[in-house]
């Protein structure tokens, strides 16, 4: 592993900053101070010390997140918005959540200090299943029920097949639920897909993704994956 890259998964700061460190000669491998970029460490055997003091990578560990309704998918916001880190522990460095929900949308994410996984979770080419409900304006017809299983064109392109069920009607508040299934993650996905057929999104629950669902989880809970639990994870990635 790169040794900026190295400093920055065990949560000292940035990889640009971690650059500057290593520049200004702050950073040793082993006894011997580094000032070149490049320079590859091994983070079970290699000593890697920053301005004096030994640094090491994080116990790995991941979790189930309910993110409430009205929290920014960020660790920080400039806005001053509550964000999703203030429901971290505390005592777990670098837990970064893998993917987003808007603000306004609810349900099941992965938090993680698990680089590695992250990156499995996130590539597109893995195409882990998210199931949602979605309560939306309208009643559906079977023409827009079956546009969204075929895919529809929204920002960035025709989404992918999806698995799309009308479960509900509410003629009180003249709206519908729709539980839909999907492989993709892009921003705004199933927003998009709704209003692409007529029947935009009140409210919006992510419920599952891969193996897990939500239930058992209270608003703004987080549990921590067993390792047995995190390796079915990852197979449901590498089969998607």
């Amino acid at each position: 592993m790169r040794l900026h890259r190295f400093i920055a998964q065990c949560g000292v700061t940035s990889r640009r900053k971690a650059e500057d460190l290593i520049r200004e000669g702050l950073v040793s491998v082993n006894g011997v101070t580094v000032t070149e970029m490049g320079v590859s460490v091994d983070p079970e055997t290699d000593q890697v010390e920053v301005e004096g003091k030994p640094v090491a990578l994080p116990d790995k560990r991941s979790y189930l997140f309910n993110k409430p309704r009205g929290i920014v998918t960020t660790l920080s916001d400039p806005r001053g918005r509550p964000t999703v880190a203030g429901f971290f522990p505390g005592d777990v460095k670098g837990l970064k959540p893998v993917g987003r929900l808007d603000m306004q949308t609810e349900g099941l994410m992965i938090v993680t200090n698990d680089g590695e996984l992250a990156a499995l979770l996130s590539h597109p080419r893995h195409g882990v299943e998210k199931e949602y409900v979605a309560q939306v304006k309208g009643v559906p017809e079977s023409k827009a029920i079956e546009r969204l299983r075929k895919g529809v064109w929204i920002e960035g392109g025709r989404t992918a097949p999806a698995s799309v069920d009308l479960t509900g009607t509410d003629p009180k508040t003249g709206t519908s639920l729709l539980t839909l299934i999907i492989h993709e993650g892009r921003k705004h996905q199933v927003r998009l897909m709704c209003e692409a057929v007529g029947h935009p999104v009140v409210h919006l629950k992510r419920v599952r993704i891969g193996p897990f669902r939500l239930k058992g989880l209270s608003s703004g809970e987080m549990r921590k994956l067993s390792q047995k639990e995190v390796e079915a994870l990852r197979l449901a990635a590498r089969k998607g």
